[in-house]
């Protein structure tokens, strides 16, 4: 295979007509990454994809494969592989002929063609489907054909653009499994377009989230969970409580938090706080202790109490949604089996770990 290279964006924008899809795009991809472009629909995640692969043209900027600015590079000089959503198998063709094209259309000796072929579908454990069409095929066997050809002619770059949206949800998990272990045993820098968050947080070893065409945060999938940088990426990257409150003091030790609805609470003084203003405070529903009302409290917990006004059993784990004053908090706490969950209209004490609290500026 070829050597991992990094990607680079510097300056990236693009419009169509007045309206501008990506503003100021700067990333850096490392060699032999496994990078994820995270974001709802019209973020800009696929037109930024669609831009390293050659089929998009920024107005601004510089785009760097293994140093080289292929900025003004045609698609089908730049190397790169790419596999899309719908797969785009040839279906009047099989399996080894779709795997070959690429290779054929490159002129190449016929022994290597059929020797990369073979090695190629090896590697995706599709040596027995060969003379298959992809008619004949499962979503998942035609994923890794579509995988298989874009792997065959040894690009510099893979760029995934929602590969497993079309698979249905266990295969879909097992597809994530297959692409990580594949992608770690090539070594080739990939890139995958994705607006499903477990799918980025479970594949990739950096993900950049995307709103209107903006980088909002990079980082791997640890920091962007347990540190949002904003209102955004907080309610994107997994389930949050989101609480308006005001920064009415800081001291060395402490700061002292008013919010409208639970009262004065006081907190530790976290790093990169603001000293006092309208902030938000953000935490992870799954670290919140749900406990009777009268149960013993401790000084590591912010402690509440309110009146459980939804609960949803889902398996693993119950989601209470519990009012506090005029706030509603979500709480989601382990299932184990011969436990019965509060009801609706019980009182209970909401336990929130101090260190699991965050601030976000407004």
């Amino acid at each position: 295979m070829q050597d991992k290279v990094k990607v680079e964006a510097r300056n990236i924008a693009m419009s169509y007509g007045k309206t501008q899809v990506l503003r100021d795009i700067d990333l850096v991809i490392e060699p032999g990454e496994f990078f994820a472009l995270l974001g709802p629909s019209g973020s800009g995640k696929s037109t930024l994809l669609r831009l390293i692969a050659g089929f998009n043209q920024a107005q601004s900027g510089q785009l760097l494969i293994g140093g080289e600015d292929i900025s003004r590079v045609p698609p089908w000089q730049r190397n790169v592989g790419m596999v899309f959503q719908n797969y785009a198998l040839w279906p009047h063709m099989s399996v080894w002929e779709n795997v070959a094209f690429g290779l054929q259309e490159r002129r190449l000796p016929k022994s290597v063609i059929g020797q990369k072929v073979a090695a190629t579908l090896a590697l995706v454990n599709l040596e027995d489907y060969a003379r298959r069409r992809p008619n004949q095929l499962s979503g998942g066997q035609q994923q890794r054909v579509a995988l298989a050809r874009t792997i065959a002619i040894e690009p510099k770059v893979l760029l995934l653009d929602e590969p497993l949206s079309n698979l249905d949800a266990k295969l879909r998990v097992h597809m994530r499994e297959e692409l990580r272990t594949l992608q770690r045993k090539l070594g080739i820098t990939t890139i995958f377009v994705t607006h499903d968050q477990e799918e980025a947080m479970t594949t990739a070893d950096r993900i950049a989230v995307m709103d209107q065409g903006v980088l909002q945060q990079i980082g791997t999938p640890l920091e962007l969970f347990d540190n949002p940088a904003n209102r955004f990426v907080a309610n994107f990257v997994g389930t949050i409580n989101l609480l308006p409150c005001r920064l009415r003091k800081a001291s060395r030790d402490m700061v002292s938090l008013v919010s409208s609805s639970l009262g004065e609470i006081e907190l530790p003084r976290l790093p990169h706080a603001p000293e006092a203003g309208d902030v938000e405070i953000c935490f992870r529903p799954h670290a919140v202790t749900v406990c009777v009302a009268d149960s013993v409290r401790d000084h590591e917990h912010v402690w509440l109490q309110g009146t459980v006004s939804g609960v949803e059993f889902l398996g693993e784990f119950v989601r209470y949604r519990i009012r506090v004053g005029s706030t509603e908090i979500i709480a989601d706490q382990t299932h184990h089996a011969g436990t019965t969950p509060f009801t609706p209209e019980s009182t209970v004490n909401l336990g929130i770990p101090r260190c699991e609290i965050r601030f976000i500026s407004n």
